[in-house]
């Protein structure tokens, strides 16, 4: 079997950024505490490129798992040592597996591959910044067409989030006349969320958004959406509880958070939140709000409708492909009928909430398990 590489690059400069871990990060993660007992750590940057000896990839590994307070700078400590001490190169022919999109926009990055004589695996999360570019920040699309191209020319091969993720790839190769590698479509698990052991965090009934704030996510559309509420039913308005960073282009959002006297009371940010707090608020909510756009996959529903909490979903096929006729759909844009659907849920013995209960209990949500005995066939077929 070949040598096992992980590139940590993305992991590590979020951490001395002291940034709270993304979707993709959480998707990192899995991959690190998987293979951490045999792979060896990479981190690339423009031309500098470093692969650690086997036990100071140990140490970074379960530092990247479990962070303490003093993580920034143990981890600082850890890249000073790998610099310094000799280490053996890794066989030509090792696997060097990047899952979350690391330096692949980079000029210098296949030529790095080739003279190390590594076969990358990829995984694609999203083809959002090229097809939808309108909701990403500027320039994005040129950067993720970068990184696409690297993928095609220099895969050995390429694992997905969704079939749907797989066939946006697919179609870009195809329009740029270049050969798909080995690929397939392994869902992803979500992070394991627990409910139970906590008290409702609020009293009224209230819904979570869970996402960064960004355009694609429809944030705007809900606020205005909880505005009418507001206005309609007063202090018997259901609560909503907005669970994410604050992001890009978001200004008009952030403008209604912080200053809407109206949503005040009603509208609860929570921009830092750990995974107890998220299980409880996620756990105890009359419904996960889902209003995004586009999605490459679509974490957040996993969680909620794994811990048995109804969804309010857009109707895209991505979210079909993960979770069937489980969810309410509706268009991103019919403002009304979000409004309709949120009242219609405010009551926990509602027809319509208690209806998606029912076909809740169908609902398997994807393992981590399955997840890595389909990757593992694909690094068969590679190795």
């Amino acid at each position: 079997m070949a040598e096992l590489l992980i590139d940590s690059t993305r992991l590590v400069v979020r951490l001395l950024k002291r940034r709270l871990p993304t979707g993709v990060d959480r998707v990192c993660l899995a991959y690190v505490r998987q293979y951490a007992a045999t792979a060896r750590a990479v981190l690339q940057r423009g031309h500098f490129g470093v692969i650690l000896p086997q036990s100071l990839s140990r140490q970074l590994f379960a530092m990247l798992l479990e962070p303490d307070q003093q993580i920034v700078r143990r981890t600082v400590g850890v890249l000073l040592r790998s610099i310094c001490q000799a280490r053996a190169p890794p066989c030509p022919g090792s696997i060097l597996l990047n899952v979350g999109h690391s330096g692949l926009e980079q000029p210098h990055y296949a030529a790095w591959l080739r003279r190390r004589q590594l076969r990358p695996i990829y995984m694609v999360h999203d083809l959002i910044p090229v097809t939808h570019p309108e909701y990403c920040r500027p320039r994005e699309r040129e950067r993720h067409e970068r990184r696409m191209e690297t993928v095609l020319h220099t895969a050995s091969g390429v694992v997905t989030n969704s079939r749907v993720t797989l066939q946006a790839l697919g179609a870009y190769a195809a329009g740029r006349g270049i050969t798909m590698p080995p690929a397939l479509a392994a869902p992803l698990a979500g992070a394991a969320l627990q409910a139970g052991r906590s008290s409702r965090p609020l009293p009224e009934p209230y819904f979570v958004m869970l996402s960064t704030i960004e355009p694609r996510k429809n944030h705007w559309t809900i606020l205005q959406v909880w505005r009418r509420l507001i206005e309609r039913l007063g202090a018997q308005a259901p609560r909503l509880v907005v669970i994410g960073q604050r992001g890009w282009e978001c200004q008009n959002v952030v403008e209604l958070l912080d200053r809407c006297p109206v949503l005040r009371g009603f509208v609860i940010q929570k921009s830092d939140c750990s995974d107890v707090e998220l299980g409880s608020y996620l756990g105890h909510a009359q419904a996960l709000l889902f209003p995004s756009f586009v999605e490459g996959f679509g974490l957040p529903l996993i969680e909620a409708l794994s811990l048995g909490v109804p969804a309010i979903a857009s109707d895209l096929s991505v979210f079909h492909e993960i979770a069937g006729d489980i969810p309410d759909y509706l268009d991103p844009l019919d403002a009304t009928g979000w409004m309709n659907g949120i009242d219609s849920y405010r009551d926990s013995r509602s027809r319509a909430r208690t209806t998606q209960l029912q076909r809740l209990t169908k609902f398997r949500a994807p393992t981590w398990l399955a997840h890595f005995e389909q990757f593992e066939q694909l690094l068969g077929r590679v190795c």
